[in-house]
């Protein structure tokens, strides 16, 4: 995504030149690990061709605009939220602390925050959600990436934990895998215990 074409879009909601962020969350379906947010402040001076959602890029190409973003943005953050905060918060409520704390993160605060989606988390900066953002404005599209390469890695550092339960291929989802895993294995540190079939697998060790 160009950065005139956000700038267009900033334009169109009436952000004008406000110094805004984008803000997206990845990992809010899977069983397993946190949840992860993130916060970018773009750099008109620099911009980034290639944004879009992140889910629609290949891991390499993700993996490389990370590092672009990382590089030539003005401020980002990654922050998360743990399997244990989710379970004590719910879902939304640790999806919505994650922004928060990402948007907080920030080395620069900016003046609006641009939202993946249709709910807003509570901060200090004034904040709007636009559905389907993270194909519409270039920062949402960066925070995106970020959030989704930050989860990815942690996957990665679990698998290393806990190979049996086969983390570096499923990711935490709900796959028929990582469900034949956890009846295998048992319920680990990391999984989230709110969840059904996590609560499904508890239920049925303790019958």
């Amino acid at each position: 995504m160009a950065s005139s074409e956000s700038a267009a879009i900033a334009s169109l909601f009436g952000f004008g030149d406000t110094l805004m962020c984008g803000v997206d969350e990845a990992g809010r379906g899977p069983l397993a690990g946190p949840v992860y947010a993130a916060a970018v402040i773009l750099n008109p001076a620099k911009p980034i061709a290639g944004l879009r959602d992140s889910k629609k890029l290949t891991a390499p190409k993700r993996e490389a605009l990370a590092l672009q973003i990382q590089r030539d943005a003005l401020s980002w953050a990654i922050a998360h939220c743990t399997a244990a905060e989710i379970d004590e918060l719910n879902i939304l409520q640790a999806t919505m602390l994650a922004m928060r704390r990402a948007i907080e993160g920030l080395s620069i605060q900016p003046e609006l925050a641009l939202i993946d989606g249709n709910r807003c988390p509570v901060c200090t900066v004034r904040t709007e959600a636009i559905v389907k953002g993270d194909d519409k404005v270039a920062e949402i599209s960066a925070a995106s990436i970020l959030a989704k390469t930050a989860r990815d890695a942690a996957l990665m550092t679990m698998h290393g934990l806990y190979p049996q339960y086969a983390f570096d291929q499923h990711k935490g989802y709900p796959t028929a895998l990582h469900l034949e895993r956890l009846r295998l294995h048992g319920v680990t540190p990391e999984h989230r215990r709110s969840y059904a079939p996590v609560k499904a697998v508890l239920a049925a060790a303790s019958a």
